[in-house]
Formats: C-alpha cells, structure tokens, sequence
C-alpha cells in the first residue's frame, strides 16, 4: 500500500467513495480497473486460503461443513436510490445474507458478491457500495472472498451475495425441530423495517429516524444464532417476510402451530403507534418484512438465552394463531404488490 493510500484510508467513508469516483461512469474503467479499486475496500481474514484475484476463493473449514445462502437486491424493488446509499445498499445486502446464516446457528466466514449494472453507474456508487459490504463484513468478523461484475441493459442495477459460514461442529437448527410444548422466542425487534419503509414512501422520514435507519440498515442480533444453538433451540429462521409468514414456515416444516401472544407483542406495537397510528403499527408487527431478527423455538425447560423473548407457545395442528384465533400467512412477498 502507497502513500497515497494510506492517506486516502485515513478519510472519511464517503469522502473517498467520493474522490475516487468523482465524475466517471463504468462505461471509462475496464473490469480489472475497477476491480483494483474495489479489492482494497473488502475485507480479509485468516481463513482464506486464496483470496478475490483466482478463478475461485479457497476458504479453510476446520468443521468440515460450510452453510451456503444467497440473497439478491434490484433497484427499484429492493431500494430506491432517493432513499438509500451504495454504501446502504451493501450493508443491507450482507446483513440479510448472513441473518440466515445465523439462523442455521452458524458462524459467517465468506461472503461472494456480484454487481450487475448499466455502464452508466457513477463508479462513486458502486465504490460507496464496497465500502459498505467491506465495513458490514469486517463487523461481523466475515471475509469478502471475491465475486463477478457483468454489465447490463440502461436503468438495471442488482446486488446478489453469496453468504459461506460454519457450523463450528454442530449441528444445524432447522425450522423442521419444533416440537409441541416448546416457547416461541425472538431476539431482536419486530416492525421497525417495515415502518420504515411506509415512512419513506410517504416523505415522512423525520417521523421514526430509528425504524427508516433501520430499513435502510438492518442491524441483526447475528451472534444470537450461535448462543441460541449452544441454548438448545429446536427450530429457527430469519425473520426476512414478516413474523406470520415465518412462522407459518416453521408450523408448516415442524407441522405443528404456532400459537402466538398479543401481549408479548403489545411493547412492539405501541413503540410504532406514535409515527404509524394502532392499526398500521399492528399490521407492521405482525407482517413487516426485512427486520431479519430471529424466531426460534426452545424446549419448555430450557431457560430462554440473553437476549430472547418468548412470544407464545408450539401445539398440535397446523398454521398459526393469534390469542387462539387463527392468523392468515401475511408478509413480503417478492412477486405480489407491496400494500399497507
């Protein structure tokens, strides 16, 4: 590393996403050009073995097993660019790929990304946009090991990451474990993405700046994953679509249901009331997609973690109940029309 860089390192984040970006486009930079200006934003770590640079990265895993997920990001769908950041942009996508790793009860070690984009992207974004990836997998001690960049037709702009991680010798926690007896749980927040979201649509930002930071940055409980595996936890996913929709996923794998409780929920609901009114703040509780907490299910004998809260109970049957009246599987759903 030169001079140069170190001084540019030691600027803030979007100063040098800036300076360096400042009035190309992809369409001025070959791949490898562009690719030597995104390496150094990435991260590193001690269990690559051959790094970002060959025709594939070699990722040492002393388990012997390796969790593989991967997510995707479009703009227009999945962000607006009035609304996000590239380096928002990037710290969502790797956050919404390693809360499923967490929710195997894994640990991340990897992450591969590819850009698609129209040659006309300032390359200022897409170096904001390493750097949030690059930032976002440093904090949850992952490596950036490489990925591919291909260009596309005027307007398009994808974000996919593949997401590796381990399972450190255990085994993983899938959503078919729940059994009847076991406590609902979930560690960390629900709605507040998704209020976030309506916020921003509506130019109401100012209303709720933790639930729309919230939306442009998920923050994911990653490390409860592991301690609710360590815990005994008999079922988990990644609350990505919503807590009915991935609910009814762990009663339609374990095929039992799962009973849940409005009063667990009511501190939830009345931290959104003030910005969304009680109906909307319900509505966002119960089906508000991209929080990416995590649900879980624990034998009733087993102390609920640090951390986690129960929410209701698993018993026979199928679907999923609220107060014992059954609850319709609603959420975010990638091919239907986002609604309030």
């Amino acid at each position: 590393m030169g001079q140069e860089d170190v001084e540019q390192e030691d600027a803030g984040p979007q100063d040098v996403a800036h300076e360096q970006g400042r009035g190309r486009t992809l369409a001025e930079l070959s791949e490898e050009a562009l690719l030597d200006e995104i390496f150094p934003l990435l991260a590193g770590g001690p269990e690559v073995v051959v790094g970002p640079g060959d025709d594939t990265a070699v990722l040492a895993t002393p388990s012997g097993s390796v969790i593989a997920t991967t997510d995707a990001m479009v703009r227009g769908r999945d962000w607006r660019d009035d609304w996000s950041s590239g380096h928002d942009v990037g710290a969502k996508v790797v956050a919404q790929n390693l809360a499923d790793v967490a929710a195997m009860g894994g640990r991340p070690t990897g992450l591969l990304i590819t850009l698609v984009a129209d040659v006309a992207t300032p390359v200022a974004w897409v170096l904001d946009l390493a750097r949030g990836v690059g930032e976002a997998a440093r904090a949850a001690g992952c490596t950036v090991l490489g990925g591919d960049l291909s260009s596309a037709q005027p307007g398009t702009l994808v974000v996919s990451v593949t997401a590796l991680g381990s399972l450190d010798g255990r085994s993983p926690v899938l959503r078919s474990g729940a059994h009847p007896g076991d406590v609902i749980a979930v560690a960390g927040t629900l709605g507040l993405a998704a209020a976030g979201w309506r916020l921003l649509e509506r130019g109401r930002a100012e209303a709720d700046p933790e639930a729309v930071a919230l939306q442009r940055r998920p923050s994911p409980p990653l490390a409860q994953g592991r301690i609710a595996a360590e815990g005994g936890a008999t079922a988990m996913l990644d609350l990505s679509d919503g807590l009915l929709r991935d609910a009814a996923r762990v009663a339609r794998a374990s095929a039992v249901c799962l009973h849940l409780d409005s009063a667990a929920l009511a501190a939830d609901i009345a931290r959104l009331e003030p910005s969304m009114g009680p109906a909307l703040a319900r509505e966002c509780v119960l089906a508000g997609g991209e929080e990416h907490s995590l649900l879980a299910t624990f034998p009733p004998d087993r102390v609920l973690p640090a951390g986690w809260r129960a929410v209701g109970v698993v018993g026979d049957g199928a679907g999923v109940t609220l107060d014992g009246h059954p609850e319709r599987a609603r959420g975010w759903d990638h091919f239907a029309p986002a609604t309030d």
